[in-house]
Formats: C-alpha cells, structure tokens, sequence
C-alpha cells in the first residue's frame, strides 16, 4: 500500500471516530500512524532514521539522485519508500522515519526493539541547529493538524525562539531525550552506521559514499555519486523547489511561502546558525544544556568521554 493510500485509509478509520475527546482521538491517529510506520519497518531493507530537521531531506535527494542515475528513473519522482525497489528489485525498500510513531503501536517506549535486526543509518545534527531549523517549520510549514497531534503550539501562537528552544515538549529537552534513547540502545541494533550532518557538510561524497556501501551489497559507482552530490547542492536544492521539481512526491519539497526564505524546505544548511537568533545569555543556556545532557556519542559539547569506536560515525 503506498503512501496515499495509506493515508486515505488512516483519513476514513479517524472520520468514524469524531465523536471521541480530542486526546483520545489524537491517541488513536498516533496509534494509527505507528502501525503503517511499524509495518514498512517491518519490510525494508533498511531503516533511516533521524529527528526532523537533520537533513533527511538533502540526503533522500542525493540518494534520490544516485538510483535515477544507476536505473534511469525519472528526475521527478523522489525515492519514497518502495516505490523505486517496484521499479527495479535491485534498489533496496529504504524506510525514512523521524520515529515518531512506531513506539504508540509497539508501546516500545525505552528501547529500540524494533530496530535491533535492522541494517539502520541513523542521521544526527547538532541538536542546537535542529531546534531552531524546527522552530521555522513549526512557524511557516507546520499544518495545523501536525502541531496538534505533536503537542506543538497551535498556529498563530507568539512564541520567541528562545522559549521555543526551552519547551520540554517539543524544544531542545525533547531533542536530546530522543538522541540519548538512541545512544543507550545503539549497542544493541545489529547494523548501525551514524552519520553526522556536520560531517557531511565538509565531505558530501565520501559521506554519501560510505552511506551506499553500507546500504549496498556492490560497489557504489563514484561518477553517480559526485553528481547526485552536485545535483542536491543547497543552491539547486533551492531552485527545485521553487519550481515543484518534484511534483509526483508530494508537498514535501514545496515553499511554504513563495520567495519568504524561511519557510522553504531548505532553509539555510548553516552549521552552527543557531547562534544568529539568540543573544549571548541565551546561547550560553542553551550549550549549557546540551554540554550537561546529551550523550558524549554524538561528539555534540557532551561530557567528556570517549565516543565508541565501534559504532565508527561518519
């Protein structure tokens, strides 16, 4: 069942319950939307999970990009999560999950069970950018049935970015609760390989080189490579967009406001950006919390400790 179908599945069970508390009916949709999200678990090849705003877009482009390059898929269609794997069986069924859901079907609160036999890329950014990256989609992009189903604020509340950052719900606390769950359980996912978005800023190629050897089973094609990596440049990015490049895909690479800057998809990809929007007392609250909470794995101003070599991050 693809995408749309699912959700026009999901649309009719919730039409039949409209009658319900709205906190039940929200348990429900989330229930819902864990139980598709935990059968495309269920079946991929592999799993790529991150937190919004750590740049699983920029990565499905390329990735996008290096398939329609090696197959001959059309430019306009997006990789979802089968829908390349029915065009050639050769292309693994990758699951994009922010990894919302899948614990309100499972009840897999504290751990990662699910995802223990999975092959997983897990894609982390600094959690100071994500806060903010989140903030501008909450603001320009957020539909309104998203935030009251994800405890954001409802539309058209004024919130500063600073008190954005400092909500336990869906600020920065909530962020590095989510990488630290991930960091605890990363030992026992059999299949793990962790990529930084930083680290991909300062080598696209070889980071999205790694990321199809792990995810292939021969040799990755490097000419496909260097061009799905110039193809999902921030600059092109920005022009497909503006134009609904991908049109087939959904409303996922579309402006939220034509020629507002802040409300494209690819916004601004700056590493280290969250200071701009703080002053200093604010900024040396927020790294003062990241310092003190989030797990050293990531390499992210946590505690001092040695990250596992094992898990080996790109």
């Amino acid at each position: 069942m693809n995408a749309t179908a699912r959700k026009a599945r999901r649309n009719r069970l919730l039409a039949f319950l409209f009658f319900l508390p709205e906190a039940r009916r929200i348990r429900v949709e989330r229930w819902l939307r864990g139980r598709d999200e935990a059968s495309r678990l269920a079946n991929a090849d592999v799993v790529i999970v991150s937190f919004g705003k750590s740049g699983r877009t920029w990565l499905r482009v390329m990735l996008s990009r290096y398939y329609q390059l090696a197959f001959g898929i059309p430019e306009q269609l997006l990789m979802g999560f089968s829908n390349y794997h029915r065009l050639h069986s050769e292309i693994p069924r990758i699951f994009f999950t922010h990894d919302n859901y899948i614990k309100d079907y499972t009840g897999e609160v504290d751990s990662k069970a699910s995802f223990y036999e999975k092959k997983v890329v897990l894609l982390v950014r600094n959690p100071k950018d994500v806060v903010v990256s989140l903030y501008f989609q909450w603001m320009h992009r957020m539909r309104p049935e998203k935030m009251n189903l994800n405890q954001f604020p409802p539309q058209g509340a004024k919130v500063a970015p600073y008190e954005f950052v400092m909500d336990p719900n869906r600020g920065l606390p909530r962020i590095i609760e989510f990488l630290n769950l991930w960091a605890r359980e990363s030992p026992r996912v059999e299949q793990l390989l962790i990529v930084r978005y930083e680290d991909m800023r300062k080598d696209t190629a070889g980071a999205l080189a790694r990321i199809l050897a792990f995810v292939e089973d021969r040799p990755v094609d490097e000419a496909a490579v260097a061009e799905a990596v110039e193809y999902a440049s921030v600059e092109n990015m920005r022009k497909l967009e503006e134009s609904s490049a991908f049109e087939r895909s959904g409303g996922r690479m579309r402006p939220g406001k034509q020629g507002d800057p802040d409300s494209y998809k690819v916004r601004r990809a700056k590493v280290g950006g969250y200071k701009d929007y703080f002053s200093e007392t604010e900024t040396a609250a927020i790294d003062e919390i990241v310092q003190k909470s989030l797990s050293p794995l990531f390499g992210y101003d946590g505690p001092g400790l040695p990250r596992p070599e094992a898990l080996d991050p790109v």
